[in-house]
């Protein structure tokens, strides 16, 4: 296994400076919008991002921008291990573990299965799958980290980016209403949020809504989505390295990368009691911070003109997705009572 950081970039740090320093403006101006007009902070993020397009050209931004993109991107990822315990998945049960793992693993298969007959790229499938099947944004960030290189890999995570966040803010408002017109109780209403809304704040604000055990079924479940999120890509990683021909060897993705490591390593720390919980919760802001700038570095990197082109079908093809999880989610419950 090839466990070499390759994704650090070469040239200086100074070069590097200005580029990063526009990304956490961008992120900070998104953070500052979405708590004053309540509506999520990647949309905000991306949106601002592609506004400040003319950054990324030759200059002196741009390389910090590409590294914001990339590297940062990664390390985010990484630090989401800090947000999960091996103990908050077992308090769950084995029946809430297994829907889960079933969830996940048939709504990514059926996305790119769909997204190939909508005449899309099973790539596009399991980026707006994985995205949808497990934690939103970070999700499609962290898959789309995996993947080689693309030509339209940036204007896709974009898409899914907006697509997810705007279909997890509707959840976040519709689901709780659902749930009370199907006559559920609290934990069923928390395992259903957390099992089918794509974000954390979302799933969190629509749980706690609700009630207080609501809200702190729904976080766990959701955090175990999150930790799906290690197998999913790792599987992607492997799958991706067999598809890259031979003859572009140097090419390939390594079969683990060095943020997929790292994201396990935390996970086993922090489930182990090793990381004082002040540690933790710094980073996992610091996470979601990283997470922030890489949205706005790649909103910074995309052609609004090319968001424009995406055509109906990946927008019928992400509904579709968040309506199977959603009645998927349902049956495996029924199924268990």
């Amino acid at each position: 296994m090839n466990l070499s950081i390759r994704a650090w970039p070469m040239p200086q740090v100074q070069e590097l400076v200005p580029g990063i320093v526009a990304c956490g403006v961008i992120a900070a101006a998104a953070t500052f919008l979405s708590e004053h007009y309540h509506a999520p902070v990647m949309v905000f993020a991306l949106l601002l991002g592609i506004a400040m397009n003319f950054l990324s050209e030759d200059g002196p931004c741009a390389a910090g921008i590409a590294f914001t993109a990339r590297t940062v991107l990664r390390c985010g990822v990484a630090l989401l291990g800090l947000r999960i315990t091996i103990g908050d998945v077992s308090a769950l049960g084995w029946q809430p573990v297994l829907g889960v793992v079933v969830s996940v693993g048939l709504t990514i298969a059926v996305s790119m299965v769909a997204a190939r007959l909508l005449g899309l790229s099973s790539q596009f499938g399991l980026l707006s799958g994985g995205a949808t099947a497990i934690c939103g944004a970070s999700a499609a960030l962290a898959l789309a980290a995996s993947m080689p290189p693309h030509p339209n890999r940036e204007r896709a995570t974009g898409f899914t980016v907006i697509g997810v966040s705007v279909l997890s803010t509707v959840s976040m408002i519709v689901y709780p209403i659902v749930t009370r017109l199907l006559g559920l109780n609290d934990v069923e209403t928390g395992i259903f949020l957390g099992g089918t809304i794509h974000d954390v704040a979302q799933v969190v604000g629509a749980g706690y809504s609700v009630s207080k055990s609501t809200g702190d079924t729904a976080t766990v479940v959701k955090l175990l989505r999150v930790a799906m999120l290690l197998p999913v890509i790792t599987l992607t990683v492997a799958l991706m390295h067999r598809r890259t021909p031979r003859s572009s060897e140097s090419q390939r993705p390594p079969l683990l990368p060095w943020f997929v490591v790292g994201f396990a390593v935390l996970v086993m720390l922090n489930s182990l009691g090793w990381v004082p919980r002040p540690t933790a919760a710094a980073g996992a802001a610091l996470s979601a911070w990283c997470l922030l700038a890489a949205i706005a570095a790649i909103g910074v990197k995309t052609q609004l003109k090319q968001l424009m082109t995406v055509g109906l079908k990946p927008v019928l093809l992400m509904l579709g997705e968040t309506v199977f999880l959603a009645l998927l989610v349902l049956g495996l419950m029924r199924l268990h009572a």
